[in-house]
């Protein structure tokens, strides 16, 4: 459970990393020209975006970096609580939109969320 628990960590890091710099550095007209999928950030203001990408970010590094270095590994299971919650609103906004096929996308990215902070939380935690 452990292994598989860093495995799905490690990815989800990634996918927040890389998804929170683009919303922070890729203009808000620039990304929604990238893919009808991404069309939705024209429903907020460059602010939002910017905020929904720090919050990503911060989140990435709260899966990972208080576990590896020791210092309050409680943060993890916090940090993918506060990730899957970002991704309820993701998934919310698709089905506003009628975008059935990303819901599904960002509700799997929920679902690893929320695995995480429960198997961090109760299955393996680092704690105790």
């Amino acid at each position: 459970m452990n292994t598989a628990l860093w495995i799905i960590t490690g990815l989800l890091t990634a996918v927040f990393l890389f998804s929170g710099f683009g919303k922070l550095f890729v203009p808000r007209e620039k990304m929604a020209a990238m893919a009808d999928a991404a069309r939705w950030v024209l429903d907020f203001n460059p602010g939002t975006l910017k905020a929904i990408g720090a919050l990503e970010i911060l989140g990435a590094a709260g899966l990972t970096l208080p576990a590896l270095l020791g210092i309050a590994p409680i943060l993890v299971p916090l940090a993918a609580g506060g990730l899957a919650l970002i991704m309820t609103g993701a998934a919310i906004v698709r089905i506003r939109r009628g975008e059935t096929k990303a819901a599904m996308g960002d509700g799997g990215y929920l679902a690893l969320t929320a695995f995480v902070a429960i198997g961090r939380f109760a299955l393996e935690p680092f704690t105790g």
